[in-house]
């Protein structure tokens, strides 16, 4: 009779824990999601097609607005008439005449290279970058060279105005005088054209620059970048 007792208490020990975990396992799989279910239903109710409809017409409309500002702005600081742009990093320009290229090509800009001459003084070869002005136009123009011109070669610096200073018949037809003793001109290397080997100044190939020459007036903007 014990016996009997003792496995009566056993079962019914098994049975609670047999109720404990199908309780457990009926919160997780039907009670809990269905709660969470629900108050997903809750939040995506407030999101109607309608509102988002209308944020994203209401952000489309902002971002038309945004870019004809943009737009607007640009025709602002874009010159009305013909102007230059020079990439340094491909040595090529774009020639450009009512917002619309009328020709392109290669060029040829600094090289980088830096002369040293003493411990207090060098020179870096380079194009400088920015918004330049074509201050003057002149036709068969006549290099003046600069101090750093001698010292590459060897040569003792003449004085200014020396007329060791003058050299005719290297710059190509046309000069485009951009200042601060920056050109655009021709050169007698027409087979480096394309190439960074220039001392600052732009160079181009003999029909390029005669058409660059033709086509920008004193005043036109040079774009360097």
């Amino acid at each position: 009779m014990e016996n009997l007792k003792k496995i009566f208490a056993f079962i019914l020990f098994l049975t609670g824990i047999a109720l404990i975990i199908v309780f457990f396992a009926y919160l997780n799989l039907l009670v809990i999601p269905e709660h969470q279910f629900k108050k997903y239903q809750t939040e995506l109710s407030k999101f109607t097609p309608t509102d988002t409809a209308n944020n994203a017409e209401a952000d489309l409309k902002a971002l038309n607005k945004k870019i004809d500002l943009l737009n607007k702005k640009a025709q602002r600081l874009t010159p009305g008439n013909a102007f230059l742009v020079i990439n340094t990093t491909n040595n090529t320009f774009e020639l450009y005449k009512n917002n619309q290229i009328i020709r392109q090509g290669r060029c040829s800009t600094g090289s980088f290279i830096s002369l040293e001459v003493d411990s207090t003084k060098s020179f870096l070869f380079e194009t400088p970058k920015g918004v330049m002005t074509v201050r003057n136009k002149v036709t068969n123009p006549v290099w003046t060279k600069p101090d750093w011109a001698f010292i590459e070669e060897g040569l003792p610096v003449p004085p200014m105005g020396h007329s060791s200073r003058r050299e005719a018949n290297v710059l190509g037809d046309y000069a485009l005088i951009l200042g601060d003793g920056y050109m655009i001109h021709g050169t007698l290397y027409q087979r480096l054209i394309g190439s960074p080997v220039t001392h600052g100044c732009v160079r181009m190939l003999d029909d390029d620059l005669e058409t660059v020459y033709k086509s920008l007036p004193i005043g036109s903007k040079v774009f360097i970048y």
